[in-house]
């Protein structure tokens, strides 16, 4: 996938010029320019050590540029303007054990400047977005760790936000937390631009409609998951692992296949002529069936894994 960017607008919600830190004589970010409009959520991706904590504690204003320039929604990060439209949950957010989940988030709502009135009544909108407004009244050890997830979210959305940074919001977590989650995400992506660091592509891939990759400190592309030049793809995952060569050789027969890639045991990546070819999902189907080769799933198009490592 080749570093391309998003389309800049007047209403970009983070602009870098030259964005460098560096940590002692270590570099943790170079030299990164690039714009992210606001809307559809936005996928911040890279190996450990690539630099997103560095960015996204940049976009906060936790820490200070050594060279460059960064704006946030038009303003200096951790300036009171900034402030006042920004919310950030990092990795390693706690709740405190010794009060109530309604109390933490009241004061929570007094940091971020609300009114009295607005800070008793705020705790009981949000626990209501992430579906928790029943364990207001409980304690953090009452419960389950997706379900603090949950909070800690709720918590990033007090004050109506216009830009929500969260890293790993999915971490460690049970598939039905996680989609309470994604979908969460996509309700509020209407009010908010959410930018969404994690090692989980396949759950970025769900949930953003363009990616920020970085690697050892540099910018490698940004790039729209759904980019038309993932169209000529097909991916399909077979049930059985002692069918892969007999389904690498079926797939490679199909007129108009130009190439399979193998991933693993059971998953492979078809490319084709999509233009000469628009109905090749049934076509491979159909050889597959032919050959008595079940297959378990099959995906327009290769997963961001896919398309940004290969």
């Amino acid at each position: 996938m080749k570093p391309s960017t998003l389309n800049a607008q007047a209403n970009a919600v983070v602009d870098c010029q030259s964005l460098s830190k560096n940590y002692g004589k270590t570099r943790a970010l170079a030299n990164v320019s690039l714009q992210l409009p606001a809307g559809a959520p936005i996928a911040l991706i890279g190996p450990n050590g690539a630099g997103k904590t560095t960015f996204l504690s940049l976009l906060c204003g936790f820490i200070h540029p050594s060279q460059g320039s960064v704006s946030v929604l038009g303003h200096p990060p951790g300036s009171t303007q900034a402030l006042r439209k920004i919310a950030a949950l990092p990795q390693d957010a706690w709740l405190d054990p010794t009060f109530t989940i309604a109390r933490q988030l009241r004061h929570y709502a007094q940091l971020r400047g609300l009114s009295k009135s607005q800070a008793h009544s705020e705790p009981l909108r949000v626990l209501e977005r992430v579906q928790l407004a029943d364990s207001a009244q409980s304690k953090p050890a009452q419960l389950s760790h997706g379900m603090r997830k949950r909070i800690m979210i709720a918590q990033a959305l007090i004050g109506q936000p216009q830009l929500v940074l969260l890293d790993e919001p999915t971490a460690g977590i049970d598939p039905p937390n996680v989609k309470i989650i994604r979908e969460l995400i996509a309700a509020e992506a209407d009010n908010a631009t959410f930018i969404i660091s994690s090692h989980n592509l396949d759950e970025l891939e769900k949930v953003c409609d363009s990616v920020v990759h970085l690697a050892k400190g540099q910018l490698q592309g940004i790039n729209s998951i759904n980019a038309a030049e993932n169209e000529g793809y097909i991916t399909i995952a077979i049930r059985h692992a002692n069918s892969g060569d007999h389904a690498l050789d079926c797939l490679n027969a199909v007129t108009g296949v130009n190439h399979v890639t193998r991933k693993g045991s059971t998953d492979f990546v078809v490319e084709f002529n999509s233009i000469a070819y628009p109905s090749m999902d049934i076509t491979l189907l159909t050889a597959l069936a032919q050959q008595r080769i079940d297959y378990r799933r099959l995906t327009k198009g290769r997963s961001l894994e896919e398309q940004m490592f290969s």
